[in-house]
């Protein structure tokens, strides 16, 4: 029985700067907090303590694990929170040596209660352990593993059956020659079978409702990012770049909000080297926004959220200035499900499978999206998405510091020019001709994941983070 998974549990709404470091384990301590009630044990907790295994300790600090953490127990959402707040709510538990638990009780939290443990849990590489006490006695454990893209789960969750597993979806997919077959069976596009699938979940008003929060939080996302300047936090020096590069594209254009924003883009002069950076100011102003701790749309990651916003916004801004609603609904909806389809059969954990799981992820649902967009049959959609995918096969994930900067940010970039490319290659494909099946390339994916040494799996002990150490920066 197929697996099914959402278009909303791929793009999700969270707080940066990684899914699986900061939106992951922030779920797991709302978890957990949730657990500990169903079992009556919440009014008895009087201290707690938290482990960090495998990636989520080596690079926790840089991707805020500890402050996701302090954040879920204290009863924030990652959709919601004011992200202003954040230093304030950290500062005080820090002052206090206390937690405010789900922000209704005062529970000792001393500094050395989160500790970072170097070794790696065998279930997966981003596990964390959650304990309860009260008067010094255990009285609840639970272990979370983060396994991408903000998806979270227990060991023993592997041998249950999903209740959304039962429901009688019309078009189960868990492999791509599955999508392409339905499409041409029914003489539907993708966008129209996904859409389909998610009406056994929702309505179509309440479809639409949450793929336009989804859209606005990446234009809001893409907006702030064009306009703050200034340098990342973190201790990299890293200087945000989408403010100047966006200075001299926008030139004297006058705007007042996002809306007009979009009208003042499609008034710019246009030729390749602008195209080229318009889409690199996007993804990069997305990923600086992700870098400094602001709310963006994990797709299908928080590290790779500025691909899709990027090849969307060049769908709007330059490709077709008629667009609406409906057309960024149609590549939301293609995007989350090539998407999905990843995950059900490989990874979207850089911790898994390196930054391919991340960025060629990202780059081949943006593809495939934009493909369907501009005209492209279903099977060439898929063929875009193998063809974003095959170029970025072995992409390791080696974060100086353990931030989500260099070389994540610009990445982004150049995932997005790539889904444009593998967009407008599959266009001129007949995908009879084509040797290499979307399938095919999911599957050489997760091998080349399961090979790679894990010094490149988000560990920061291998590549750029050893060759160019905080020191040099």
């Amino acid at each position: 029985m197929s697996q099914f998974i959402s278009v909303f549990d791929m793009l999700k709404i969270g707080v940066g700067p990684s899914s699986s470091h900061t939106l992951g384990p922030w779920r797991a301590a709302q978890s957990f907090i949730h657990k500990s009630k169903s079992q009556r044990l919440f009014e008895r907790i009087d201290e707690l303590k938290i482990d960090l295994y495998g990636s989520l300790s080596l690079t926790g600090k840089g991707h805020a694990t500890d402050i996701a953490v302090l954040l879920g127990l204290s009863g924030e959402d990652p959709e919601t929170i004011e992200v202003s707040s954040i230093d304030t709510i950290v500062n005080r538990i820090e002052a206090t040596a206390s937690i405010q638990l789900n922000g209704t009780r005062e529970v000792s939290f001393l500094k050395e209660n989160l500790t970072f443990n170097r070794e790696f849990l065998p279930f997966h590489a981003n596990g964390m352990t959650f304990r309860g006490f009260c008067n010094e006695k255990e009285i609840i454990t639970e272990t979370y593993y983060s396994i991408g893209g903000g998806f979270v789960v227990q060991e023993e969750q592997e041998q249950k059956t999903d209740a959304l597993e039962k429901k009688n979806f019309p078009f189960p997919i868990e492999k791509a020659k599955q999508l392409e077959d339905y499409c041409e069976q029914t003489k539907l596009a993708i966008s129209e079978i996904v859409l389909k699938n998610e009406l056994e979940l929702r309505s179509e008003s309440e479809i639409d409702l949450e793929l336009k929060k989804i859209w606005e939080t990446m234009l809001e996302c893409a907006y702030i990012g064009c306009h703050t300047e200034g340098k990342l936090p973190g201790g990299l020096n890293v200087k945000r770049r989408a403010f100047d590069t966006h200075k001299k594209l926008i030139k004297d254009s006058v705007y007042h909000n996002q809306k007009d924003w979009i009208k003042a883009i499609r008034s710019t002069e246009v030729k390749f080297r602008e195209i080229l950076k318009w889409v690199s100011c996007f993804a990069l102003a997305v990923n600086e926004v992700n870098a400094s701790l602001g709310r963006v749309v994990t797709a299908p990651t928080n590290g790779s959220a500025g691909v899709i916003p990027a090849v969307l916004m060049y769908y709007l801004v330059i490709e077709n200035h008629q667009a609406d609603f409906e057309h960024i609904k149609k590549f939301l909806l293609v995007a989350g499900e090539i998407g999905s389809i990843f995950k059900k059969n490989a990874t979207i954990s850089a911790a898994m499978g390196g930054c391919q799981a991340e960025i060629g992820v990202s780059s081949a649902m943006a593809a495939g999206a934009l493909t369907e967009l501009l005209g492209g049959t279903p099977s060439q959609v898929l063929t875009a998405a193998e063809i974003a995918m095959e170029h970025h096969l072995g992409l390791t994930c080696d974060p100086i510091g353990g931030l989500v900067q260099v070389p994540c940010i610009e990445r982004n970039s150049m995932g997005a020019i790539k889904a444009i490319n593998a967009a407008e290659l599959a266009l001129e494909t007949n995908p009879e001709d084509s040797l290499v099946p979307l399938d095919s390339v999911i599957d050489t994916m997760w091998e080349t994941a399961k090979d790679m040494n894990k010094n490149y799996k988000e560990t920061s002990e291998g590549g750029l983070a050893v060759t160019v150490g905080l020191a040099d920066c």
